[in-house]
């Protein structure tokens, strides 16, 4: 994992208070989705941040549908500590995946879009198999495809 990802994933966990649900596990497994959907097109650092700032601004573990929008404001808050040595675009990619991912199905950006299928894939947690057609990626497809789900929500 790449160092500025570990640091993130260090502060956030270091002030989470809602619980596992949307916490530091689902976060790691958003990471870990990521990286498996990775592709050339595909920025691996947004995805990575993605994974532990997408969740950062929830008010509860409900439907709080303006969560994204407030953690793509409170990333601009990390621009000269923690994402200092994110670039120009990779902060433009990370806030528009974050404000966008509880709302949108598609942006046809590669990164954006495995960010967002990062995040689908763990629906199971909820117990919501994740569906094939409402991924954004091929990728995400096929791993929705062929990922016995209802093994997995069974030993929850």
């Amino acid at each position: 994992m790449e160092k500025i990802i570990e640091e993130i994933r260090r502060y956030m966990h270091e002030g989470w208070t809602l619980g596992a649900l949307h916490g530091i596990k689902h976060w790691d497994r958003v990471y870990e989705n990521g990286q498996k959907l990775l592709t050339p097109e595909v920025n691996a650092r947004v995805v990575g941040l993605f994974a532990y700032l997408h969740d950062s601004c929830r008010n509860d573990n409900g439907a709080d549908l303006l969560h994204g929008p407030r953690a793509a404001r409170y990333i601009d808050t990390l621009r000269d500590t923690y994402l200092k040595g994110v670039t120009e675009e990779e902060m433009k990619l990370l806030k528009e995946a974050c404000r966008l991912h509880t709302t949108t199905h598609r942006t046809g950006n590669p990164t954006i879009d495995a960010c967002f299928d990062a995040d689908r894939l763990d629906l199971w947690r909820v117990g919501i198999i994740p569906d094939p057609n409402r991924l954004a990626t091929e990728k995400g497809k096929e791993i929705a495809r062929r990922t016995d789900y209802q093994t997995i929500i069974k030993k929850l």
